[in-house]
């Protein structure tokens, strides 16, 4: 019986004032790259190191309600059974299902002590 791997943290967004600020701040400190993502929202892809070494890469935006925060985004296998299974362990879903072009479904939730976390099915049609 094949299992199916378990779903893990793939991406981190820092939620910040000020973007432009936040992505000099973490390539002075860290050496991190920062390009701005032409997507839908004012958003930074951020590269922390090269591909094939421990870690993640992440993402920088404008905080949509005053509160800094960073969110990890866990890659799971299909979203819609995924946001099910939040509900059903006491979490809650706080932002739908959303398409990101070319790149997947998005949605957030919060666990059952409030810290939100996205979770993330890959899918290159979606848009």
């Amino acid at each position: 019986m094949e299992t199916q791997p378990v779903p893990r943290v793939i991406h981190f967004e820092l939620g910040v004032d000020d973007p432009e600020r936040a992505t000099k701040f973490y390539a002075d400190v860290f050496g991190w790259k920062s390009d701005k993502w032409d997507g839908p929202h004012e958003y930074w892809l951020v590269t922390t190191g090269p591909e094939g070494t421990p870690g993640i890469n992440g993402g920088i935006m404008r905080h949509m309600d005053g509160h800094p925060r960073t969110v990890n985004t866990i890659d799971v296998p299909n979203l819609d059974e995924f946001m099910a299974k939040v509900k059903t362990a006491g979490g809650k879903i706080a932002v739908e299902k959303m398409p990101i072009p070319g790149v997947g479904f998005l949605a957030y939730g919060t666990d059952t002590e409030g810290n939100l976390f996205g979770m993330m099915q890959h899918d290159p049609a979606a848009g």
